[in-house]
């Protein structure tokens, strides 16, 4: 059986209304309500689905950032992981974090814990990098599975279907290997207050980027942070002619 590693980032809400600091190098995050990236959700729900099917042994999950992250550990255990893995890094230092960094981080915990797949969102919500998944598995040199839909385990080897422009793909990949969930993966389950309280004694080991021997450094300064521009409002046009002769004109309808 697979021991599993499961990567949980610490995201804004998917239903705040985000907003730009005064000093636009950032957005607003004291006093803002926080959960698990949703993709990852879909993460761990796979990862606990192996276990009940007994293709996985153990489940361990991993998240990168100040001591608020150790929320989402908790999420991840209440909803069925076996232990947590908090890389401790200062919010100072977080704002400038990159999936190279925490492709690395998740590569070295990977090696220490034996692990036999990595399982991670496709993408976080907040800087939607589409990264991590690709870059660790580079980092290992891992066979990779992005998008994933569907996976099915054999004998030494996942069968997956992803989602591609042109429609759907089925590879096989040999294990270990790293793969990044798609929206259509799973639905993820909601904790229920049992495996909430017995997610409190569940472990939680501490660590930081120095103890994994990984240099998070930043690679990008911030130059500005700024809300999207405010879209035209449209207009209403008596006919057909109307519209033509506004869209030779050149104006926005």
């Amino acid at each position: 059986m697979a021991r599993v590693l499961v990567g949980v980032k610490r995201v804004i809400d998917y239903a705040v209304k985000i907003r730009v600091k005064p000093d636009k190098k950032g957005v607003v995050t004291d006093g803002v309500k926080h959960s698990m990236n949703p993709f990852d959700e879909i993460a761990v729900e796979e990862a606990v689905r192996m276990k009940e099917k007994k293709i996985a042994s153990e489940i361990i999950a991993v998240s990168c950032g100040p001591a608020q992250s150790q929320e989402v550990i908790r999420t991840a255990l209440a909803m069925g992981v076996d232990k947590g893995i908090h890389v401790e890094i200062p919010a100072a230092e977080y704002e400038t974090l990159q999936p190279i960094h925490v492709s690395k981080i998740l590569a070295k915990i990977a090696e220490k814990e034996k692990i036999d797949l990595i399982i991670v969102g496709k993408q976080a919500i907040d800087d939607d990098s589409n990264q991590t998944a690709q870059m660790t598995a580079a980092v290992l040199d891992w066979p990779q599975a992005t998008f994933a839909s569907h996976i099915e385990k054999g004998d030494k080897e996942l069968t997956v279907k992803r989602e591609v422009d042109g429609g759907m793909e089925t590879i096989k990949c040999k294990i270990p290997a790293v793969i990044s969930a798609d929206l259509r993966l799973n639905e993820p389950r909601y904790a229920t207050l049992p495996n909430i309280m017995k997610a409190k004694k569940k472990p939680i080991a501490k660590m930081t980027p120095k103890d994994l021997g990984v240099d998070i450094s930043p690679r990008i300064e911030i130059v500005s942070v700024e809300d999207p521009p405010v879209r035209q409002p449209g207009v209403i046009l008596p006919d057909v002619d109307a519209l033509v002769g506004k869209l030779k004109e050149g104006g926005h309808i």
